[in-house]
């Protein structure tokens, strides 16, 4: 299913045209309609001012929900890459064919992991996570089954050890799926038209740049949010650099 929020170039431009669209519209209806009386000034200037705070605060609250997503998803690529070398280390603790191929399914695992995390097209994406899935079987099987033929202390640090590995990749999952609510970027969306309405209503018989000052901050503003906020769309990502760095350790001698 096609989701705009994944595409922040496209609400980049979106957004400018419906903004300036809006304050367009504003001045567009000025000029039909008659002159605000002297007093009445005070109050579109209150109500303007108003607006525009409160689209400040909507913008804060919701760049702030952005940035802690992104660093939730960070956070979480760390605890994979921990959890990935720490069972890895423990493997040694089997007997030797059993950590040799816990060992190679983890480096197998982890480069599925990584090519996860650069994925864009849905297709490969689809196949990877297949291919994920069934590496995490296998993991768990060769833990498995040398605890259940010797259950002692030491297989089951083994045993948590992996489960610690596929909880990680979970509560990854998961934190690429928590995104900003439809109903924030909604309040969003109709507060900045009303802004934009209001300036093109105020901005009558004065520069036609003025039209385009605030929705172009606008929609720099909500490209940002959406590039922080989509995990795989945009310039703004969360690179698997502990994933990588990993990888490298277990390359050197």
């Amino acid at each position: 299913m096609f989701n705009p929020l994944d595409h922040p170039f496209l609400i980049l431009g979106l957004s400018l045209l419906i903004f300036w669209g809006s304050a367009s519209i504003g001045g567009w209806f000025r000029k039909r309609t008659r002159q605000l009386a002297d007093d009445a000034h005070e109050d579109f200037a209150f109500v303007l001012g108003a607006t525009l705070t409160l689209l400040g605060l909507i913008i804060g609250f919701t760049f702030s929900m952005a940035v802690s997503r992104y660093d939730q998803r960070k956070n979480y690529e760390e605890q994979e890459a921990n959890a990935i070398g720490t069972e890895y280390v423990r493997a040694d603790l089997l007997p030797a064919a059993d950590a040799a191929r816990v060992r190679g399914l983890l480096k197998s695992y982890l480069d599925q992991r990584i090519v996860d995390y650069k994925l864009r097209d849905k297709h490969r994406l689809q196949q990877t996570d297949a291919k994920i899935a069934r590496l995490q079987n296998e993991m768990w099987s060769a833990v498995v089954g040398p605890a259940t033929a010797q259950p002692t202390q030491i297989a089951a640090l083994v045993v948590s050890g992996m489960n610690d590995v596929l909880n990680s990749q979970g509560y990854t999952q998961a934190a690429w799926w928590n995104r900003i609510p439809a109903a924030a970027w909604a309040l969003l969306v109709i507060i900045s038209i009303f802004c934009n309405l209001l300036i093109g209503y105020g901005a009558h018989g004065r520069s036609a740049f003025l039209f385009l000052i605030l929705p172009i901050a606008l929609a720099i503003s909500l490209f940002l949010i959406a590039d922080i906020d989509s995990p795989r769309g945009g310039v703004i990502r969360v690179r698997p650099q502990n994933l990588e760095s990993l990888v490298e350790s277990l390359r050197s001698p």
